[in-house]
């Protein structure tokens, strides 16, 4: 993806010096520079007037910027302009300052004298929330990260939802859908506890932690990384020691999704059912962030808790939500259409009945990829993945059968 830069800098050495930085920034492509307030609101309209896609992804704007203050003008371009990022540049980045520039509608916030480093996780992040929001308004065609690039995030309402088990069926059916060599990752953001490998029986010395502090994560550095499951689908696992979760931030997992979206056809993350900085990153930049409930009282409460402070953090908003009602009986008291109201979340047609038995054998053996096709939970769940588009919707039929002939 091409992330297209305006710099807005009043004094001419400090615009070319930021032009020339950001022009060696992967991906990046700067603009020219506007001079002051004035400029940067009619250049910004007048791109919008055909469309939105024709905005810059991202505007950086000289805390020293006039004649319109700097915050006023992050402000108004916030409000005129909801698709664009914007990061704020100052030679004194404090955290009142930093909470000031959230407040007025920021991205992000970047120290002067420019570096390297800093300014590009700033303004991949930025560019990259744009890219998420311009999805939401409608213009995702104008705005495709790579081939495929399509995100999906499964967390947990709570703890034993079956918010992983999701995610591996989801992998495995987007992997099934795909004609000739589809590419699809599954990561695991639950990082202080994550069990995909378990799922999958698998071993391996390599985790997501293991990218943490690296600014520029390469094809290969990335393929080290990666486990290259027999399925097809490609896993990265969470550490075997949890405490090392907490080197994964937001700024790492932003580049690692800008590094694999690039190169997969379908990304699945299982987010778990705690959120951190980086399990937020992923909501906020997912295609689709999926939530995961079962039909009971304590579970619906923590799907509202969850939605509210995604809310307030505003990561996601509790309408762009799509809730999966799991383990779903027949003397299931609370219905999806009940949880939908309740939570102000739309809830998937799909739904996943309670079927323990259909999953203990592939369960115990730690071959979740083998889960009978003929059962209801496998089907329901790929059925799942055709309704959010992942995959074909007669991917679980068609599997079936060609399992069934052999």
């Amino acid at each position: 993806m091409t992330t297209r830069v305006l710099p807005a800098v009043s004094d001419p050495d400090a615009a070319r010096a930021m032009v020339t930085l950001l022009s060696q920034l992967p991906g990046c492509e700067p603009l020219r520079p506007v001079p002051d307030s004035t400029a940067l609101l009619d250049t910004l309209a007048a791109q919008a007037h055909e469309t939105v896609a024709d905005l810059p992804e991202v505007v950086v704007i000289h805390e020293r910027m006039g004649p319109l203050p700097a915050l006023e003008l992050i402000r108004e371009v916030a409000l005129r302009f909801p698709a664009v990022g914007v990061v704020l540049a100052s030679a004194d980045p404090t955290a009142r300052l930093y909470s000031a520039a959230m407040e007025a509608g920021a991205r992000g916030l970047v120290g002067l004298p420019l570096s390297y480093d800093e300014l590009s996780a700033r303004i991949t992040a930025a560019g990259q929330w744009a890219a998420g929001m311009r999805r939401h308004l409608g213009v995702g065609d104008a705005m495709a990260s790579g081939p495929g690039a399509r995100l999906v995030t499964v967390s947990g309402a709570k703890g034993g939802v079956g918010a992983t088990l999701l995610a591996c069926q989801l992998a495995l059916a987007a992997r099934a859908a795909g004609p000739g060599e589809r590419r699809v990752m599954l990561i695991d953001l639950d990082l202080l506890c994550g069990d995909v490998g378990s799922f999958f029986d698998v071993q391996f010395r390599r985790s997501v932690a293991d990218l943490s502090g690296i600014a520029d994560i390469t094809p290969q550095v990335l393929a080290e990384a990666v486990f290259p499951h027999e399925t097809g689908v490609s896993l990265l696992i969470a550490p075997a020691e949890g405490e090392r979760g907490e080197d994964v931030s937001d700024t790492t997992l932003r580049q690692l999704l800008s590094a694999v979206r690039t190169r997969y056809d379908v990304v699945v993350a299982d987010c778990g059912s705690h959120l951190s900085g980086a399990t937020a990153a992923a909501v906020e930049l997912a295609d689709t962030a999926l939530l995961v409930t079962t039909p009971d009282v304590i579970s619906v409460r923590a799907v509202n808790r969850m939605v509210r402070m995604w809310d307030r953090l505003q990561i996601r908003k509790a309408e762009e939500t799509l809730t999966v009602v799991n383990r779903l009986g027949r003397t299931s008291h609370i219905q999806p259409q009940l949880i939908s109201r309740i939570t102000g979340t739309r809830v998937a047609r799909s739904v996943v009945p309670a079927a323990f038995r259909e999953l203990q054998e592939a369960m115990d053996a730690g071959r979740i990829q083998d889960l009978d096709h003929r059962g209801t939970v496998r089907r329901a769940m790929w059925a799942l993945a055709s309704e959010i588009g992942i995959s074909a919707p007669d991917t679980a039929s068609v599997s079936g059968r060609r399992k069934g002939k052999r």
